[in-house]
């Protein structure tokens, strides 16, 4: 093997991992969400500008409130999962250049003075900190399932602000019975892989 990671952490985290669709009713502790978040923070961004924010749907009234904005297909297991995290996009990440990126902190006004190039940026990056989020999620011997079914503004408007966007949500716990929809087909190497 070429991987430096156990063949075991590699099923972990990817070869049997999948996308839970039910879960049981084991509770997912605020010290796992820490362990997660404490893991994945370390995952690269653009200038370190880690754009991602959670929220935390624990509360009973919360939950009602998001299985609302729910697609259909997606309520169910919504209102039924452990832990519901809301993963969004911190458009004014730029705030916290200065102490994140010590070295460069004129950054902050260099590069993201505009608000478009901000929300662009902040996108892709939180996009790219929601993966390492789920393999975290994973890594912590839980199951993922993320979900893009649902109404984003009414997700916005319910939860967050308008310096936030919404870009998924992910139930957390452990799987449950039939949690697994079968295994999708992937691409080969020589699909994806071009050497020029």
């Amino acid at each position: 093997m070429s991987l430096a990671l156990d063949p075991a952490a590699q099923d972990l985290l990817f070869r049997e991992a999948r996308t839970a669709n039910t879960f049981t009713d084991e509770p997912v502790t605020d010290e796992q969400v820490q362990a997660i978040y404490d893991l994945v923070k370390f995952g690269p961004t653009a200038f370190n500008q880690s754009p991602l924010r959670i929220t935390l749907v624990r509360s009973p009234e919360a939950r009602e409130r998001l299985v609302r904005h729910m697609a259909e297909g997606n309520q169910a297991k919504t209102q039924a999962a452990p832990l519901v995290a809301i993963l969004s996009a911190d458009n004014e990440f730029h705030e916290e250049l200065p102490a994140l990126l010590p070295h460069f902190p004129q950054a902050k006004d260099m590069f993201f003075a505009e608000r478009p190039v901000r929300e662009q940026s902040a996108l892709l990056n939180a996009a790219l900190q929601a993966a390492y989020f789920i393999v975290g999620v994973r890594a912590a011997g839980l199951a993922a399932g993320p979900m893009t079914g649902l109404d984003f503004a009414g997700v916005q408007k319910e939860f967050l602000d308008d310096d936030h966007t919404p870009l998924m949500v992910v139930n957390i716990g452990k799987p449950g019975e039939d949690a697994w929809f079968p295994r999708s087909p992937r691409l080969g190497f020589d699909d994806v892989i071009t050497t020029v």
